[in-house]
């Protein structure tokens, strides 16, 4: 069936969701999703980022829906037609979302290891307001450790409920969830330090904001500072399969994490064991550097080498600026 996105058609399979044809698409038109993963089952609807306008429902019912609409959770149909950054109404519908999003949220970047990769962030950057209209309390929370090497700071929270379905989903209990209900609903566990199971490590990974962190990696580094390689291992649990990304610094590795696609979800999860034990070159087989977006500031150590259009027609410069970017690459 087809659906048009801001005037641009795509065919996609009956079920899909409207996001989920955007990102068939691909570039500014796809909503930004803070709460919905495409490999957790049942994720979506909670941030309410994804609003979009029908303004055609399909072919057999022309009619539009009368309010903006969560794209990761509204299937689309065949003759629909949907306004994502062209509607002036979602993009107001979205600022007001980040805003409260930002209502309890502190101002941690400056020192959150998040910085640099967080969803929430680059939201802000383009949907936020220049300044809050909240003046009352924000909420806090006590940092607490739900894991040996799993970091909680409840204050950056935004309830997506993401590390709940993982931990349901990809493991044999589930520890922590939501405690309490309305405005006191916090991710906890009744008794600290009790998250513990081969893939506990994975809550990290898709927290979209800094309120997971691997302690083992806490404040040792900003992330525009590493270097990204691709890397794999004969992992002997079953249900990993070893391929991850290393993130260095010199020759030290910093941290271990699960490879991510473009929109930031992780692609296979691994093992415990592969992300906090195996912290040794050695220990892998290098592929090669992460392709990483040009928009990310993590790109700011250059590892593609791609020479300037100056340089590609003179042979001494060109060799002077290999050189050059090899020297970078040992830093």
């Amino acid at each position: 069936m087809k659906v048009t996105i801001d005037g641009i058609p795509v065919e996609v399979p009956d079920g899909t969701s409207i996001l989920n044809a955007a990102r068939l698409i691909g570039g500014d038109i796809v909503p930004p999703a803070m709460c919905y993963y495409s490999k957790l089952a049942g994720s979506g609807g909670k941030c309410r980022t994804c609003l979009v306008k029908v303004s055609k429902g399909s072919e057999k019912d022309p009619r539009p829906m009368p309010k903006l609409v969560a794209s990761c959770r509204t299937t689309a149909m065949d003759g629909m037609e949907v306004q994502s950054i062209t509607s002036p109404e979602v993009i107001e519908a979205r600022k007001g979302v980040v805003e409260m999003l930002l209502i309890n949220h502190p101002l941690d970047c400056p020192i959150c290891d998040q910085a640099g990769e967080c969803d929430l962030q680059n939201l802000a950057f383009d949907h936020g307001a220049e300044k809050t209209r909240y003046e009352f309390d924000r909420r806090t929370f006590n940092r607490i450790d739900i894991g040996d090497k799993i970091q909680l700071h409840m204050t950056r929270c935004i309830l997506c409920y993401r590390c709940v379905y993982v931990a349901d989903q990809i493991t044999d209990h589930r520890i922590h969830g939501i405690l309490n209900r309305g405005d006191h609903s916090e991710i906890s566990t009744y008794i600290h330090a009790a998250v513990d199971n081969d893939f506990s490590g994975n809550v990290i990974d898709v927290c979209p904001v800094g309120a997971l962190t691997d302690k083992t990696f806490r404040f040792k580094n900003r992330v525009w500072f590493t270097k990204p390689v691709e890397a794999h291992r004969d992992c002997d649990h079953p249900k990993c399969n070893g391929k991850v990304t290393l993130w260095y610094k010199g020759e030290e590795v910093l941290r271990v994490t699960a490879r991510k696609d473009v929109y930031g979800e992780v692609e296979e999860f691994i093992c415990n064991t592969c992300r906090f034990d195996q912290k040794k070159t050695s220990d892998w087989v290098i592929e090669g550097p992460r392709h990483v977006s040009h928009k990310s500031v993590i790109s700011s150590n250059h590892y593609d080498f791609i020479p300037l259009p100056v340089v590609k027609t003179n042979p001494v410069l060109i060799e002077a600026n290999k050189e050059q970017f090899e020297r970078d690459s040992r830093l």
